[in-house]
């Protein structure tokens, strides 16, 4: 792959900068791939289902002025579980995830902090977790033990990538690059 299928948006020259500079000398892309945007929105939807409801009382309240002082609160709560999905979607038009034929790269360009967080092959787990999630989109979990603290880690610690289209494919070449193929489990019942 090229460094021209970062997909086009607003942030892809930043972050071919980004990729360009985190690179080693004679280290080569695989794959890189940026999460699902929109199964990323989806999975945080419920929020609007709590949000708009949670705003048009809020606005009635106060227009009825039943509730005073404490109006802006209630509005701006309202507002933030709207507007949390839509964040979350713009977060991940910054980020890139990419396979190299040493390590996995996560690289941000996001609210204008540059990051790249690389993670070697020998310090991967020997099998790699995949979780779906919508529209053909999951986490490839790689790591484990990482901390909490990470965006890119669940809550038990399991680190990888987050809301990747064709996840499976991914995995695949992942496990390929390692140089290890793990064997395939049987979908059949035994």
């Amino acid at each position: 792959m090229s460094l021209d299928e970062i997909r086009s948006t607003l942030f892809a020259a930043g972050l071919r900068r980004l990729l360009i500079r985190t690179l080693q000398p004679g280290e080569r892309v695989l794959w890189q791939g940026q999460p699902d945007a929109i199964a990323d929105m989806m999975m945080w939807r419920f929020l609007w289902w709590i949000g708009f409801p949670w705003l048009i009382v809020s606005v009635v309240a106060v227009s009825n002025g039943w509730i005073d002082q404490s109006a802006m609160f209630f509005l701006m709560s309202g507002a933030i579980m709207i507007a949390a999905p839509l964040v979350m979607a713009l977060y991940d038009l910054q980020t890139l995830c990419v396979i190299t034929d040493r390590r996995a790269l996560i690289l941000r360009t996001a609210w204008g902090r540059r990051t790249a967080t690389a993670t070697a092959f020998e310090d991967m787990d020997a099998s790699f977790e995949i979780l779906d999630i919508s529209r053909g989109a999951g986490h490839l979990n790689f790591a484990s033990g990482v901390s909490t603290r990470s965006p890119d880690t669940d809550y038990t610690g399991r680190y990888g990538f987050r809301c990747i289209p064709d996840v499976d494919r991914v995995r695949d070449i992942l496990e390929r690059a390692r140089g290890e193929i793990a064997p395939r489990k049987s979908r059949r019942n035994p």
